[in-house]
């Protein structure tokens, strides 16, 4: 097999069909994993690395875990993330993870002509065994890739009824919403379920007469929403005048809106939204708890 040299490749087969000899090997590439190799100064991106462990493995592993999220379009994965296999090697080398997980039919598919778990599958295993606000996160971002489904989920829970971690899970999948744009928002999103506030409604739509904006989260019926802003709305000027702009626009239409940043502290993002919502209860009865 003729590798692709700007790929991971395993190195007995470039010297074996003669593309490379020893020198060279040694010379311009790197050793990713044991006998998987990649030119020197490429990248080594996640992908990159998921493809070197799949090769490390003969090509007869399952590629699982926030690897296969990532596989599947799901965001905010870091490049350094373990690589998880279901595969029965005992030794894998550093950076690669082996389990012996048992998958059944249907439960993995084929993605960049590897074998990985699919999505559902995927959801089981993350949402099982990260901690559960990491674990809305990770689900948050596969759900939005993917479209991922509750009920889909449970249903290959169904068909493992001794893994561990199914109550986690199930409480994890109640709490998933795809509109979320980063771990961050995943974040502020839980801060306020977790203080008993109504769950807000994710990427409100909100109509005018030059362009639809969408909010982060909140409440459209008490037009209250809450917004995380990251650092590229503070050090992009393009960005931070468009804000501005924004906001100014969406409070003559008359929503509030409380922008949250890193650093505040969650008590005071949580009175400013009950100040908020307490300033609309006057005129809307809607039971929000303050």
């Amino acid at each position: 097999m003729r590798p692709n040299v700007g790929e991971p490749f395993i190195g007995t087969e470039a010297l074996t069909c003669g593309f490379l000899n020893r020198h060279q090997l040694r010379t311009r590439y790197r050793l990713v994993f044991p006998n998987v190799y990649l030119r020197k100064g490429t990248q080594l991106s996640l992908d990159r690395r998921t493809a070197a462990a799949w090769l490390w493995a003969s090509r007869e592993a399952i590629i699982a875990g926030l690897a296969a999220a990532a596989l599947h379009g799901a965001k905010w994965i870091d490049d350094d993330t373990t690589i998880e296999l279901i595969h029965p090697h005992t030794h894998p080398p550093r950076g690669v993870l082996t389990r012996r997980d048992l998958l059944l039919d249907r439960e993995s598919t084929t993605v960049a002509g590897m074998a990985v778990t699919t999505p559902e599958r995927t959801a089981f295993d993350i949402g099982r065994r990260e901690s559960q606000r990491v674990a809305v996160a990770r689900l948050d971002a596969l759900a939005r890739a993917t479209g991922l489904k509750r009920d889909g989920v449970m249903l290959v829970a169904d068909r493992h009824p001794g893994a561990r971690g199914l109550r986690q899970l199930e409480t994890t999948l109640e709490l998933i919403d795809a509109g979320a744009q980063s771990p961050r928002e995943t974040y502020l999103r839980l801060l306020l379920v977790e203080a008993g506030l109504p769950r807000p409604q994710t990427q409100i739509p909100v109509i005018t007469d030059e362009e639809t904006y969408y909010l982060d989260m909140g409440w459209e019926d008490v037009m209250v929403a809450v917004e995380y802003d990251g650092e590229q709305h503070r050090t992009d000027l393009l960005q931070y005048r468009k804000d501005i702009r924004r906001l100014e626009k969406l409070e003559r239409m008359g929503w509030i809106v409380i922008r949250a940043v890193a650093g505040d502290r969650p008590a005071d993002i949580l009175r400013r939204v009950r100040c908020a919502l307490e300033t609309r209860k006057s005129s809307v009865h809607l039971g929000f708890p303050v």
